[in-house]
């Protein structure tokens, strides 16, 4: 497959300024960029699209991903799905995101342990249409923390497997790796609604933490860290986890630390769950509703502020928002953009570097993801309209004149959340 994109406006993903250009494909990759006046001996013979001046960037990368997370509105729903309903949900919250113009995405955890590495192995091979993937375990916790949906006397299952102890954290990683997951996934920390283990606690211990990271980097695997608490990101810190999302409460040590291994470290704060729940609770004067309130605006505050000092500190912030709850539902995740700009001070540009360039690094293929560049992989976007100008222009399905992977082309399907292949 050649083809020529001509009459471009080109945003290369580096932060530079667009400029009027043209980009040759060969068949998965970006053959040649050049600007509008220069002409492209190489060309010839290819099949030729006239872009009409549309804007062309590079595909987005979810960095926080939880596809088997289907829009449900408590934890042990997922428990509850046998695992052949939940595959096939898991596929269609792959198609949903591919749609809304992410071609890749780096797995934030998994309901179940073989989910992610299916669905992930499906698409390699081309049975599915999806974003390239990440696969992740699921969220490695502790009795009490976030994810463990057991009662006495009810085994409820949810997103979390309860571990307790350096060498049940170990034997439970060691067993999502021999599986294949891509990244290990480590609570350090609560959350709001876990009464037994809230968001300002780190409940997981060092040696706990320490032993799921030499899990994993012995086989050059990764960890992804939940951890809202202070406490929870130096911990993850100093034990070397790759990916640190949420950091709400990161007091000035903490952030001091996220600074010195800025070039090593990804973090991700997952904003949009917190502003939909915020969102949805106004007005609910139940005490129930009031504490939740109370929670959700501290939460709110703190990270705000934690992320506006992290982009000033040049700490790698990924675009990823907890998409696949019920009041946070997948297929949503470009609004994540405006959301940085809303509320982190970031520019449109900035914003899109985090969902790109960024995106690119943190899948582990900086060297080919995340730019319009020759030799890099040709996922590409081609949006009618100007996100540099106004950033919500991404959340339109309806303005992608194209979405390309791998140098296929896709169209969203109007009036369904789905992708179909051009040819």
């Amino acid at each position: 497959m050649r083809l020529l994109i001509d009459n471009a406006t080109v945003w290369d993903g580096s932060g530079a300024t667009p400029f009027p250009g043209k980009v040759l494909i060969e068949d998965k990759r970006i053959a040649a960029v050049a600007p509008q006046a220069e002409t492209l001996a190489d060309a010839a013979g290819a099949e030729q699209l006239d872009a009409a001046g549309k804007f062309l960037m590079p595909g987005m990368v979810e960095g926080h991903a939880h596809l088997s997370f289907v829009d449900t509105a408590r934890g042990t729903a997922l428990g509850e799905l046998p695992p052949e309903d939940h595959a096939l949900m898991t596929m269609d919250a792959g198609r949903m995101l591919l749609g809304a113009g992410f071609t890749s995405a780096v797995s934030g955890a998994a309901a179940k342990i073989r989910l992610d590495i299916a669905v992930r192995d499906a698409i390699d091979q081309g049975v599915i249409d999806g974003p390239r993937l990440l696969a992740a375990s699921p969220e490695l916790t502790v009795t009490g923390g976030l994810g463990d949906g057991r009662r006495l006397h009810l085994d409820l299952q949810s997103f979390g497997v309860a571990v307790d102890g350096p060498d049940e954290v170990r034997k439970m990683a060691r067993l999502c790796l021999r599986e294949g997951v891509d990244t290990i996934k480590l609570n350090i920390s609560g959350d709001i609604g876990t009464e037994s283990a809230l968001s300002d606690v780190a409940v997981m211990t060092d040696a706990e933490v320490a032993a799921g990271v030499e899990a994993a980097h012995t086989i050059d695997r990764r960890v992804a860290a939940h951890a809202r608490a202070s406490a929870a990101v130096k911990r993850a810190v100093r034990h070397g986890v790759d990916i640190i999302y949420h950091c709400d409460f990161a007091d000035a040590e903490a952030l001091d630390m996220l600074e010195g291994v800025r070039d090593r470290i990804f973090t991700g704060p997952a904003f949009s769950l917190i502003a939909n729940r915020l969102e949805a609770v106004r007005g609910d004067n139940t005490p129930r509703g009031r504490v939740l309130s109370d929670r959700l605006k501290a939460l709110y505050d703190a990270s705000c502020g934690a992320h506006v000092e992290m982009r000033k500190r040049g700490i790698r912030v990924l675009v990823g928002g907890d998409y696949g709850f019920a009041d946070n539902p997948q297929g949503n995740n470009a609004r994540d953009l405006e959301l940085f700009v809303m509320h982190f001070g970031f520019s449109p540009s900035e914003a899109m570097q985090a969902a790109t360039r960024a995106g690119g690094e943190a899948m582990r293929r900086g060297h080919e993801l995340g730019l319009v560049k020759p030799g890099y992989l040709a996922d590409l976007l081609l949006v009618d309209g100007d996100p540099l100008s106004d950033i919500r222009v991404l959340q339109d399905k309806k303005r992608f004149a194209f979405i390309m992977k791998d140098g296929v082309r896709y169209l969203p399907c109007q009036g369904t959340p789905h992708v179909r292949r051009l040819h």
